[in-house]
């Protein structure tokens, strides 16, 4: 049964990530650039994978889809500090924003994903308990039954209705949701009354006394490394039983040992099991945050405000505390124009309007 098969898979991921050596630190420069063009996506799969994206029929049950969680209007996050999950769970880590997914090196707040690799992390997110719980081998039968679905898997891929086949055109579309009319894009390529002169001072200050730069960089304003800030922990992770229970689970899913006395995140150290990578996460990229409130990899962090002030203040406490971490002794005026700079990395909502989804149908078989 392909559901029972995810966590040994997961496994083997851990396990080649301990016998590489510490886990890959991807980085794309300490500059700041525009974000590039996407890579063109065949418009069939685009097209199923936005009928798959909002369909409650790859989900265990047939009552939840992609969208439930990613909403459009929410800037593809569900709004809450910690996503629900799969009826009668609960998760416990913030659900990210599935925009400008396609240039990322590693998904996951822990990486435990290739960004190479979309289509498994669809995958993961179908058949995992605690996400969609669905059997890869159900849902194409339920797509089979349906007409529509017959002939856009035709016309994406020359066959019936898959399992791979699903993964592949949902990733396709995934690929196609990224950040478009950014003010600060447009500065970057020669535009210089794009950005207000309070957001360029707040620029300045990214890029110098706020050291915002050195973890933020790149065309995604992230080093795609792994630090630990000691942001605040979300006591709900252990006081909700259904939260408590899903990380238990994910830990010992993935070989974590002692895992029934851990009471914290541990992040990066689920996946590399080294002790120097406890507390640590991927640093997030800084595109659209103005619509995927609140923020830190457990939604500790309700607005902009309070980032800049967490960090103002040189971030948590955390033994493994990036040494980058610092007082900022930013004031009033600085941290508002930092402020002000954030906001300019969000663009035009990418809204996509939710298709009308097809009926089942009786199929007709045979010549008759």
């Amino acid at each position: 049964m392909i559901r029972r098969r995810i966590p040994t898979f997961v496994a083997v991921i851990a396990a080649l990530a301990v016998v590489g050596g510490a886990f890959p630190q991807m980085s794309w420069g300490a500059k700041l650039a525009p974000l590039p063009p996407p890579k063109k996506q065949n418009a069939a799969r685009v097209k199923l994978g936005r009928y798959l994206f909002f369909d409650g029929r790859l989900s265990g049950d047939g009552g939840i889809s992609c969208a439930t969680c990613h909403i459009p209007s929410k800037g593809w996050t569900d709004g809450q500090a910690l996503s629900e999950g799969y009826p009668g769970t609960l998760y416990f880590r913030n659900t990210p924003t599935v925009l400008n997914s396609g240039y990322k090196k590693r998904l996951y707040q822990d990486g435990r994903m290739s960004g190479g690799d979309m289509p498994t992390m669809v995958r993961d997110h179908l058949t995992e308990a605690h996400f969609m719980l669905v059997d890869g081998r159900l849902f194409p039968e339920r797509l089979k039954q349906v007409p529509e679905y017959v002939k856009m898997f035709k016309d994406a891929y020359g066959g019936e209705p898959s399992f791979g086949g699903t993964l592949k055109a949902v990733a396709s579309f995934v690929k196609t949701l990224n950040s478009r009319n950014v003010p600060f894009d447009k500065f970057m390529k020669g535009d210089k009354k794009a950005l207000s002169k309070t957001a360029q001072r707040g620029l300045k200050l990214f890029q110098g006394k706020a050291g915002c730069a050195n973890c933020h960089s790149g065309a995604l304003l992230s080093d795609g490394k792994f630090h630990a800030t000691g942001a605040p922990a979300n006591p709900k992770v252990f006081s909700e039983p259904e939260r408590h229970i899903t990380y238990r689970r994910f830990l010992k899913t993935l070989g974590v040992g002692n895992y029934m006395n851990i009471r914290e995140d541990v992040g990066l150290y689920a996946v590399t099991k080294n002790p120097k990578d406890r507390g640590k996460f991927r640093t997030p990229s800084l595109r659209e945050l103005t619509r995927t409130a609140p923020y830190m990899a457990n939604g500790s962090l309700k607005t902009l405000e309070g980032v800049v002030a967490f960090y103002n203040k040189g971030g948590g406490i955390h033994p493994n505390k990036s040494p980058l971490l610092k007082p900022l002794k930013l004031n009033k005026g600085e941290r508002r124009a930092l402020v002000s700079f954030l906001k300019s990395l969000s663009g035009s909502a990418v809204i996509v309007k939710a298709p009308k989804l097809p009926e089942y149908k009786i199929r007709k078989l045979g010549k008759n």
